[in-house]
Order: structure tokens, then sequence, then C-alpha cells
């Protein structure tokens, strides 16, 4: 019978693989792959652009990986060989890590098209990501290491990302998140020492809120407690990069079963995310995360709020002083702040109706873009995304501040 619940668990988990993300995932306590090749070697360098590696550590003991990329003829525009432009950091989505960025070719990839406009693009990768470096006491195989959610992402990884760029480059910095990425971006903003180093944000598929979501597999999962019952289990890492996996995977991408439509129940249809690529994407995908990161974002879909991890009444008043967990107030975000965020109409994560409550809490009026065919997927892969929205980004962050020269 336990057999039976795991591996029925664990079918069901396939489904959320895209969740913020195109990754697939399944449950399996094992360790993480190791981190060797590096990023730059993998994806970054062979495309021909400049790319250091960098390791920091939070404030919880986390070791992340950055990587600082650049493009050899953006170098030209600045007067010398070496001089850099403005920073800006990549954050990216559930189930994924730095190289989401990378993923298309170099004229749709919004890393690659980013260093090519003279920007000092830096990749972030969450902790438990392959990309980053564990940590200094806990190995994977322990559950401690495993005892965080996107607040943690928030409130340690996005400020330690942060302070470090700040510091190297004595400059204020763009922030560019998708999907996971903008959750943990609006949850940081609201804090004066990190949105104070913050120059402006553009956020792709943008999620404060869930509650409108209508996913159907997603939201079947949130109904069967999926997330409690595996946390219960002792399971406390997601992960996929085990045999047991990768088989699980291919037995369900057979004939009876189109993984495009599988993707779709998930993400909502994506109109311009190449099918026939999935094999090439599962190479980087899908990256490690936590139960607990998984749990906080169905308490966000069943309970209607953009708040700190909910442990329960008893915990939360020995965690928080209260029974309920404290919002994260977007009211208190500044004003000043410049924001520019891009949704769209067949997004079956970032709903519609959840982006205009986000937008009615904002003290600013951000400048959006709405794309009516797009779907989940189609703001990090689309194979159009350059004219569709990076685009109109890039002239965003152009425009900002003391950039605008650029």
């Amino acid at each position: 019978m336990a057999r039976r619940l795991l591996a029925a668990l664990a079918a069901i988990s396939i489904t959320v693989s895209a969740l913020f993300g195109v990754s697939v995932d399944c449950f399996d306590g094992g360790g993480k792959s190791e981190p060797d090749p590096t990023l730059c070697d993998v994806l970054i360098l062979p495309a021909g652009y400049p790319c250091s590696e960098y390791t920091i550590q939070t404030k919880d003991n986390f070791l992340l990986g950055l990587q600082r990329v650049s493009s050899s003829s953006s170098s030209l525009r600045f007067g010398h060989a070496g001089e850099r432009g403005p920073p800006v950091l990549l954050l990216h989505g559930l189930f994924m890590a730095g190289d989401a960025w990378f993923l298309n070719s170099p004229e749709q990839s919004l890393g690659f098209i980013l260093a090519d406009q003279g920007f000092d693009v830096w990749v972030g990768n969450a902790r438990g990501t392959r990309w980053s470096h564990g940590h200094r006491s806990y190995s994977e195989k322990n559950k401690k290491f495993w005892d965080w959610s996107w607040q943690e992402l928030a409130l340690y990884d996005v400020a330690e990302m942060v302070n470090y760029i700040y510091s190297v480059t004595n400059s204020k910095l763009f922030i560019v998140g998708h999907s996971q990425g903008t959750i943990i971006s609006f949850a940081a903003f609201t804090q004066p020492d990190i949105v104070d180093k913050v120059e402006a944000a553009a956020l792709l598929s943008p999620i404060s809120y869930l509650d409108h979501a209508t996913a159907p597999l997603v939201l079947k999962m949130v109904n069967m407690h999926i997330d409690q019952m595996v946390l219960t289990m002792g399971i406390h890492q997601l992960n996929f990069k085990s045999e047991w996996g990768k088989n699980l995977l291919v037995s369900l991408c057979d004939t009876r079963l189109s993984c495009g439509d599988m993707l779709s129940t998930i993400t909502g249809k994506n109109c311009c995310f190449n099918d026939s690529r999935v094999a090439d994407y599962l190479e980087q995908e899908p990256h490690p995360s936590s139960t607990k990161n998984l749990n906080h974002l169905f308490q966000m879909i069943r309970d209607g709020t953009f708040s700190q991890y909910d442990y329960g009444k008893l915990k939360n008043v020995k965690v928080y002083g209260k029974f309920k967990p404290p919002k994260f107030d977007l009211s208190r975000i500044p004003k000043s702040l410049p924001l520019w965020m891009a949704y769209g109409g067949h997004d079956a994560l970032a709903d519609v109706t959840d982006v205009k409550h986000t937008l009615r809490e904002l003290p600013s009026t951000p400048e959006l873009v709405y794309l009516e065919n797009y779907g989940h997927v189609d703001f990090i892969l689309s194979l159009q995304a350059k004219q569709d929205l990076y685009d109109s980004l890039i002239s965003f962050l152009k425009s900002s501040g003391k950039y605008s020269s650029i």
C-alpha cells in the first residue's frame, strides 16, 4: 500500500513540474547532481560570451552560485575593453535555475540579449539548485538543508545577491524575474535594506497572489493536499535528477500522453513554446526545490494570501508571535521604484485576476505589457520573445534612472 501511494504521488508530481517553469519533477530523497561543469562552461562560454563564476554565502549559511556575463562586442560602447554597463540580476522560476535565461538561441535568450545591449548581467541561482553550492554545515541529505520556502529565497538569497552585486559594482542594480522570481522580488522589495539598492524591476508572469490560478492539475493537487502528504512522509527534497524519475517521465511521455498537452494543463496554453525542444530543455531542467517551498505556494492558493510561511497556530505564535503569519505588504514597496510587468491571457498560474489584485495594492503604476495569447512558459521560452517582450523590457530599463544613456 505504501509503495502504491508513493507511486501515485510521484505520478501526480510530474504535473507540478512546470509550475513557475518548464521543468518536470518527481519526489526523491536523494542528493542533487554536482555542479560540474559550471553553468558558464555548459551554456554561456560555448555561445561566445565572457562568463565568470562567483560563490556567495547567505546569513543562514547557504552557498549560492552567481554567474557574471557580458558581451565582448558590447564593451566597445563604454569606451574601453573591460568596462561594463549597469548591473542586472536575473531571478529564475521554480524548478529552474540560472540556465533558464540561456535555453533559447542567443537571439531569443534574455541573458544573451541583455549582455549584447551592454548590461552587466548577473545570473542568480536559488539555494538547492545545481548551480549553487550547498551549505556550510548541512549536506543535501539532511532534512535541515531543505527547511526553507520562497520566504527564505526572498529574505536571504535575494538579499545576499543584491548586497554582493552592489558591493562589487558600487551601483544600484536592475532586477528581472520570472514567476517564482517575481514572488521573491515582491517580497524582497518590501524590505528597505534590499529595495534601496534596486534601480528598477521588470517582472515576467508576476505573482504575489495565486488564489485565482486556473491550472486544473495544480488545483487538484492543492485540493488533495499532496504537499502536506509528502511532508508527512518525510520527503523534504523534490528532485527529478534520478534514474527512477527519468524512467517515470519517459513512461508518461508515450503515445497516449502528449507532454505538450500536459504542460498546457498546468501553465496554460503556450502559443510560442517549441514542444520539439523538450528533450533539449530537460538536459538542464529541472532543478531541485524543497517540499516546504511547494507547500508554501499551495498555502497561497488555498488561503488567498501573500504571507510568510504558515506553520499552524501554535508554531506561528512561537515563530511570529501571532496566530497567523505576517503578510508581505505590497504597499511598502516604494512608489519611486520603477516597475515593468508582462502578463498573459492564457497564463493559468499568473492569472489576470490575481495580477490586477497585485496592481491594486502597489503604490505605483507599473508599465504593463499584456499578451492575450501567452501562457506561463512563453514568457521565458517563447520563440519570438525578443519581439513580443524583451525589446519593450530593455527600453524600460534603458529609460530608468541614470542608465538612460545606454
